[in-house]
């Protein structure tokens, strides 16, 4: 009877092991991924040429050639801008109800990278698309003229948010002195926006930067001689990413580094 027992208590024991093991929750966190938002109604204009050389704007990332956006981008009205947050951030924009549209309703991705500045001098429905309140792409013309004739030179549209795909990590551009850092965030995947940024020092903690103007933040610390890691955290999806050692002790300004991760 006692050897009965002593199994059955064996049993028993290794029974409830067994289900705390398998009901334990995971610990593992989801990541936060950027989602295509549904579609919404706007307008499109075009500016500069078939070259889009004219197209360099208020987010701040220069060449937009060297630095990987080439001419599919945009302004957007201040609206969308979001006060340079709207940097990076992709959008697919088709042409619609207007005898101008290309055939087929075809869609083209662009890139936001500058600012349409607001016109108080005209008004919001004859003139100055970019006016508060309203959702306006002031596209390149390259870019324009994948979804309708320029001859139009405004058109109707339909828009959503979509998720930047980007090859490599994020970049990063330095500008400033070893006093202040500004530094340019370009080439972020996911959803293409930076709301937070932290610099790391190799003698220092984490401190936190503020947003300058378009996709540039900065940091006043003396951090010359020091090699930097980078923290930022997504606008959209709040996702937090570590970029460590992206630059080395004898970093300079007007230089651009690379990293290997990003945004998803």
């Amino acid at each position: 009877m006692a050897s009965f027992t002593s199994w059955s208590f064996k049993f028993l024991f290794m029974t409830l092991a067994t289900f705390a093991i398998i009901s334990k929750p995971s610990l593992e966190v989801a990541v936060p991924v950027f989602q295509t938002s549904p579609w919404a109604a706007a307008h499109a204009t075009f500016y500069g040429d078939e070259s889009a050389s004219q197209t360099v704007g208020a987010c701040g990332y220069g060449d937009l050639f060297s630095n990987g956006y080439g001419t599919d981008t945009a302004a957007l009205s201040t609206t969308l801008f979001n006060n340079g947050f709207a940097c990076g951030t992709c959008y697919q924009i088709k042409c619609v109800d207007s005898p101008w549209c290309y055939s087929g309703v075809p869609a083209t991705t662009v890139t936001a990278t500058n600012i349409c500045p607001p016109n108080w001098a005209q008004d919001s429905n004859n003139g100055d698309w970019c006016n508060p309140h309203r959702a306006h792409f002031d596209m390149s013309k390259p870019a324009f003229m994948k979804i309708a004739t320029w001859k139009a030179g405004i058109v109707p549209v339909m828009y959503r948010r979509v998720p930047c795909e980007r090859p490599g990590g994020v970049r990063f551009s330095f500008q400033g002195n070893g006093y202040w850092l500004l530094v340019y965030v370009m080439n972020v995947g996911g959803g293409g926006d930076i709301a937070n940024m932290w610099v790391k020092g190799s003698k220092t903690g984490w401190i936190s930067m503020s947003h300058n103007w378009g996709a540039s933040f900065q940091a006043f610390a003396a951090l010359a001689g020091q090699s930097l890691s980078f923290k930022l955290t997504s606008y959209s999806t709040k996702e937090t990413i570590i970029a460590w050692n992206v630059a080395p002790e004898n970093w300079n300004v007007g230089s651009t580094y690379k990293t290997d991760v990003n945004f998803h």
